[in-house]
């Protein structure tokens, strides 16, 4: 029986009866797979991307199964988690970067060679961070997130994570998009190559993107994700109130704004980043 498969069967026997040591057993494969980057969480099909329920059902199996374990250190550093979401295990053969400074990786993801984290950031459970990736200072790298190759997430930005409801598609960061400081990107977001997220701005399923180049707005429906362009450039904008008192105000409320598409200036200056990695 394959891997989904039992999964699928575990994760609906395990609504009704206790877990069995079998529950435990498919879920150690599951993470080995997803540490190893042979499955994921979502996957790109052609041009789209799409959600892996089976593996997300596995995940959900791995905290229903799991109890609270005593995961400290010592004494003054205090830590109780599940005893099936224990810390990754890294060793310098997988060529990753982990500066000191009390960064944590979550069990169950993958993490690619040449990946710089800078502390304290946070990779959890499900997510996929391709090879020469950054992830800056107070970065969070949320449940089941997809981050390309030759990413750079600036200093506190927020990738959000999902697992349920379970058919829905976590946010993607395609290859070579720079992320600024001090951003959010939520609710399955689609970020797609060689775009640059400007530092501030914030992209989640209900508000709509402008893109004063070509014309054309973005929202996310319920067929189809927010996305941002390949090599757009979004920055934190606003929007006036067309109605009633806010436009008596002269109120104007949140939007992000395409304000251009990469060129040759705008990829000198990314190919700074470079030397920090």
């Amino acid at each position: 029986m394959q891997l989904q498969e039992r999964i699928e069967k575990a994760f609906g026997k395990t609504q009704q009866e206790k877990p069995d040591e079998e529950a435990f057993h498919i879920f150690r494969l599951l993470k080995a797979e997803l540490n190893a980057g042979r499955v994921r969480a979502a996957e790109k099909r052609g041009n789209e991307w799409v959600v892996n329920g089976w593996v997300k059902k596995g995940i959900l199996l791995g905290f229903r199964i799991g109890a609270i374990q005593d995961m400290s250190i010592d004494e003054r550093f205090v830590f109780y988690d599940k005893s099936t979401f224990p810390l990754k295990s890294i060793s310098v053969r997988d060529g990753i970067r982990i500066v000191p400074g009390g960064s944590s990786i979550r069990d169950g993801c993958y993490v690619g060679k040449n990946v710089v984290c800078m502390p304290p950031m946070y990779i959890n459970v499900g997510a996929y961070v391709d090879d020469g990736t950054m992830i800056d200072s107070h970065v969070l790298v949320g449940s089941c997130a997809q981050i390309g190759k030759r990413v750079h997430l600036s200093a506190g930005t927020q990738i959000g994570g999902v697992l349920e409801p379970i058919g829905s598609l976590p946010v993607i960061i395609e290859d070579d998009v720079l992320v600024g400081g001090n951003c959010g990107i939520y609710e399955g977001a689609v970020v797609r190559r060689s775009a640059v997220v400007g530092a501030g701005t914030v992209l989640t399923g209900s508000t709509p993107v402008y893109d004063l180049i070509q014309g054309k707005t973005y929202r996310k429906t319920a067929e189809i994700p927010l996305e941002i362009p390949e090599r757009a450039v979004v920055v934190p904008g606003t929007r006036p109130i067309q109605r009633g008192r806010g436009y008596e105000l002269g109120l104007s409320i949140y939007t992000p704004v395409i304000i251009k598409y990469r060129d040759e200036k705008t990829d000198s200056a990314i190919e700074l980043e470079d030397l920090l990695r």
